[in-house]
């Protein structure tokens, strides 16, 4: 009882010459009571967070005064010793599934849970920078590492695939960061290298692709041009067929023109030889009667008149005397006639 006494006498001496703690405009602050008297949850760490830009009083030293920066972090794992978290190369290196080995610059994005900064208190650090290295870089390192050895080398060059990866890492480490007052915002995936010599085999085989793809649109820009070609060569054919065709009728209707023509000159040429020939044969059948005969006569005296008759004797005795008949000659001449149609 009297130290205790004695303790509380010592308490309320120190606590006449308080100290203040200020938190700034992104920090939160978390009070650590060395003595429970006076603290609510007793001798610890307090339940209690003390909000951005506040100044509080404390009695010094059986009072801690912890303060976390609420802010977005940026975690870099880069390769460049000028840039990221630490001095030296500190890219993220892992094996796809193929086993070619791979190294990542990788940004893990993270704040602090301000509500949790007595947990984180608790159970990692008393600073910012203690949670990040004590706790989200190791745990970032490992998750990242293990999520990016599930691609194969392949899927590498795959923007989609690492996109993919990235927020399967990013899922996983909020799961596993979360209780402890950490949120994740995000996981960023940059320059990505090969081994030297893998990183020719496959630059080569991109170039073979590219080749191979160009040969391709080639190919198929050739076939292309030759359906081309060959529609043209057959609207062309088609053109001339028809031209064909077209000349070919011309040549028929002139054909049957001229066919037309030539079996009407027939046809006339065929009358004008009928009528003909029926002119004839009225004639003769004029000339076969008893005016036909007369007007051969006639003919006959009118054809020798003027003419003079000369009758050469004959006979086997070489003495002869031949008698000249009209009308024997007439009729002669009048049946050769009848006979004789031309």
């Amino acid at each position: 009882m009297r130290s205790f006494l004695c303790l509380l006498g010592c308490a309320a001496l120190l606590t006449g010459g308080c100290v203040s703690r200020s938190t700034g405009e992104t920090e939160v602050g978390v009070l650590v009571c060395k003595l429970s008297p006076g603290c609510e949850d007793g001798k610890g760490v307090q339940t209690q967070v003390y909000p951005p830009g506040s100044t509080n009083f404390f009695a010094p030293f059986i009072r801690d005064f912890y303060r976390f920066d609420t802010k977005v972090q940026n975690l870099e794992m880069i390769s460049a010793s000028t840039k990221g978290d630490r001095a030296g190369a500190d890219d993220l290196q892992f094996k796809t599934t193929d086993g070619n080995d791979i190294s990542m610059d990788v940004t893990v994005v993270w704040q602090i849970d301000s509500k949790l900064a007595p947990q984180l208190l608790l159970t990692v650090g008393k600073s910012t920078n203690e949670v990040k290295e004590k706790l989200v870089r190791p745990m970032a390192r490992t998750v990242v590492r293990d999520i990016l050895n599930e691609l194969t080398a392949e899927a590498v060059y795959n923007a989609d695939k690492r996109f993919e990866k990235a927020e399967n890492a990013k899922l996983l480490l909020e799961r596993t960061l979360a209780p402890y007052g950490v949120v994740i915002t995000q996981v960023i995936l940059h320059e990505h290298r090969f081994h030297p010599e893998y990183e020719k085999i496959i630059h080569e085989r991109k170039l073979a692709e590219q080749q191979a793809e160009q040969l391709k649109s080639e190919t198929e820009a050739a076939a292309q041009e030759a359906i081309r070609n060959l529609e043209t060569a057959r609207g062309k054919v088609a053109s001339e067929i028809e031209q064909a065709r077209g000349a070919l009728d011309q040549q028929k209707l002139a054909a049957d023109a001229q066919l037309f023509q030539q079996d009407q000159n027939a046809q006339a040429i065929i009358s004008e030889r009928q009528a003909n020939a029926a002119a004839i044969t009225a004639r003769n059948r004029a000339l076969a009667g008893a005016g036909g005969r007369a007007m051969v006569k006639l003919a006959v005296a009118g054809a020798l008149k003027g003419k003079k008759i000369v009758l050469i004797p004959g006979g086997a005795g070489g003495v002869a005397v031949n008698r000249l008949d009209i009308n024997k000659l007439v009729d002669s001449l009048v049946a050769r006639e009848t006979s004789d149609p031309n």
